[in-house]
């Protein structure tokens, strides 16, 4: 039975990776300080409640657990917050990284997957964008993330015992099919979050940020991947490693696209509510639109995606809506 350390894995993809990974037979061990994460979203293994600036008790876990790999999760994910507050960006995802890197490579821990992100792109010249695209990103989130690519590129070129999978996430969407588990946090950023929760009466109203884009219906165009989906490329890049792969960089999206407003379309269709939406100006540095070129996953690691579909993730993430509030009642 292989040992998966996995770093935020009580928040929203992490939680659904230790799901897939427990499921698949791994013993997994979640280290996470549960600023954003919650206990109840760990369905599988042990959680250790710890930070990953706290550098003695990492190095225990680390000592103790012995981990065949790691999973690293455990960052600030809010791009306005980053542009407002980049110095807790570049030592909550960029130093900590380090200091887990550091301390791995003193453990002799070889097999690394890193969770990155579409914003080391910025605003790609071309779309669908691929893994060859210039890194110029446009906030403190994209950089940070972009700064943690280079330590893996040169730790594993003067290293040949470390290997690494770095997965650029595009637009993660969707809840686990049981309601288990879900994205819940305090302050959702996310286009369809945002939207089923004005759908329940949450907010009063849904902003539209740009209608004066140049896409067919003028509204932002993004790639949407099912959270499930994701979890199944993170199995995929595991067993890379595993069986001796060398270091690789992956999107991981459908390679299509939705419109902010054929989003918000079948959101009301899925939910059944004609709630409120309000057209904004544009948020500075959106990109008119963000497509994963995603052949590089599916031809190297066999990843196949099975959730491709735009009502089907709202509806998962719909269901996890009306369960959230009892899941969170359980875990207390």
């Amino acid at each position: 039975m292989k040992k998966i350390l996995v770093t935020g894995g009580a928040g929203y993809i992490g939680s659904h990776v230790v799901k897939a990974l427990g499921e698949a037979g791994y013993r997994v061990l979640t280290y996470d300080n549960l600023s954003t994460g919650n206990r109840w979203a760990v369905l599988h293994g042990e959680l250790v409640v710890g930070d990953l600036a706290d550098r003695e008790k990492l190095e225990q876990v680390v000592g103790d657990f012995t981990p065949d790999a790691v999973i690293h999760f455990a960052a600030g994910i809010e791009v306005g917050e980053s542009v407002g507050n980049p110095l807790k960006y570049y030592r909550n995802n960029t130093a900590n990284a380090l200091g887990l890197l550091e301390v791995l490579k003193a453990a002799g821990v070889g097999r690394f997957i890193f969770s990155s992100t579409a914003a080391v792109y910025g605003i790609p010249e071309t779309i669908p964008v691929d893994e060859t695209a210039p890194l110029l990103p446009i906030n403190p989130y994209g950089a940070s993330k972009m700064m943690t690519e280079r330590f893996l590129v040169d730790l594993s070129s003067a290293e040949d015992s470390f290997n690494y999978v770095a997965l650029r996430y595009f637009n993660v969407a969707g809840a686990d099919p049981q309601s288990r588990i879900g994205q819940d946090y305090k302050n959702p950023t996310h286009l369809i979050t945002r939207a089923l929760k004005t759908a329940k009466g949450e907010y009063d109203q849904l902003q539209v940020f740009g209608t004066d884009y140049p896409t067919p219906d003028g509204t932002g165009i993004r790639d949407y991947i099912h959270v499930d989906d994701l979890a199944a490329a993170h199995l995929s890049a595991l067993r890379h490693l595993l069986d001796g792969g060398r270091s690789e960089i992956f999107n991981c999206g459908y390679g299509q696209g939705y419109s902010v407003k054929e989003v918000v379309h079948a959101a009301k269709k899925v939910t059944g509510v004609d709630f409120n939406v309000v057209e904004v100006p544009r948020r500075e540095g959106d990109p008119p639109a963000l497509i994963a070129d995603n052949r590089r996953i599916i031809e190297m690691l066999g990843w196949v995606p099975r959730f491709n579909d735009l009502e089907y993730i709202i509806k998962t993430a719909w269901a996890w809506e009306q369960a959230v509030a009892e899941v969170r009642g359980r875990g207390r």
